[in-house]
């Protein structure tokens, strides 16, 4: 069996503990040699606070995985990259579009690989549903996002704030589905977007896109979560639930499995595919749809929102 590569892993929070790290543990290609954080740490990993200081210590370390949030992610993102490390994002891949092509053009310049992940294309019904669109005539497609921001972000604050994206963190990854299996893109024509009185990111959108697509996404709901996407067709109806990970047709369940614990496992051998090849992989098609929602959308005011 090949020698695992080594990899640092930057920002030691919810989804670095919930999914990074145990994808990492079980990974075939990759050995989590490192860690950057100002609090967080990992059992017998060898924890950094800054990236320059790990950078310069670990000159073994060929890969850096980042999982803080986007607004920050840049500068770390730059430093590995001029390092001559290859280099993960977590979703979404910066705070903006700019950012992300920037990094793009450096990791080019250093012939290193940058890939940009969506990780629920890696939800087990994904790929099945995009197979079976391919040759469909859409009439109608409806997404139907809703969770609860306090379970999935305790007091997180920095979601509410310029860059944290708000309900749109959440939603991204139905965007990252939807531009993944329809057969021919659509664009936004429209959107609302709910603002709490105290916060700068929206906590509820509605999005009308070309093509009769529509979405609607909310922050506020309790009890079970809702991440479905329902698409008509001129051969029947289609269903992608659980975020992605269960297929119906009809009605009927088709194809897939209920757990998310394998997108992150799946997006880390994406990543060793990448290195292997001399590979970029850097898709943006999912924040263009947010960046425009953000341009076009309608403000509406809701009532101030506290953890």
């Amino acid at each position: 069996m090949p020698e695992r590569q080594k990899i640092a892993l930057v920002g030691i929070g919810k989804i670095a503990v919930d999914q990074h790290v145990p994808a990492l543990a079980a990974s075939p290609e990759w050995e989590l040699a490192a860690t950057v954080s100002r609090a967080g740490t990992v059992d017998g990993v060898e924890a950094f606070t800054d990236i320059d200081t790990m950078l310069a210590a670990r000159p073994d370390i060929g890969m850096v995985s980042l999982a803080l949030p986007p607004v920050p992610r840049f500068a770390y993102a730059q430093a590995a990259l001029r390092a001559g490390c290859h280099v993960m994002l977590e979703k979404p891949p910066g705070a903006t579009l700019a950012e992300i092509h920037a990094l793009e053009a450096l990791a080019d310049a250093q012939g290193v690989t940058l890939y940009t992940t969506w990780h629920s294309r890696m939800a087990h019904a994904v790929a099945p549903a995009k197979a079976w669109l391919a040759d469909k005539a859409i009439t109608r497609a409806h997404i139907t996002w809703r969770e609860d921001v306090r379970k999935w972000h305790p007091g997180q604050d920095w979601v509410f704030e310029p860059g944290g994206m708000g309900v749109f963190d959440p939603g991204i990854n139905a965007l990252s589905i939807l531009t993944e299996i329809l057969p021919a893109p659509v664009h936004l024509q429209s959107a609302e977007l709910e603002f709490p009185a105290n916060r700068q990111t929206p906590i509820a959108a509605r999005l009308q896109f070309t093509g009769h697509v529509t979405a609607d996404f909310d922050w506020r709901q309790t009890g079970p979560q809702t991440w479905d996407i329902e698409i008509d067709t001129s051969a029947g109806r289609m269903a992608l639930r659980m975020g992605g990970n269960v297929l119906e047709l009809d009605g009927q369940s088709a194809q897939g499995e209920n757990t998310i614990m394998d997108e992150y496992p799946a997006l880390y051998a994406r990543m060793a595919e990448l290195v292997a090849k001399g590979q970029s992989e850097v898709d943006l098609a999912p924040m263009v749809h947010v960046a425009d929602a953000m341009t076009l959308g309608r403000r509406i005011e809701a009532g101030a929102f506290n953890f």
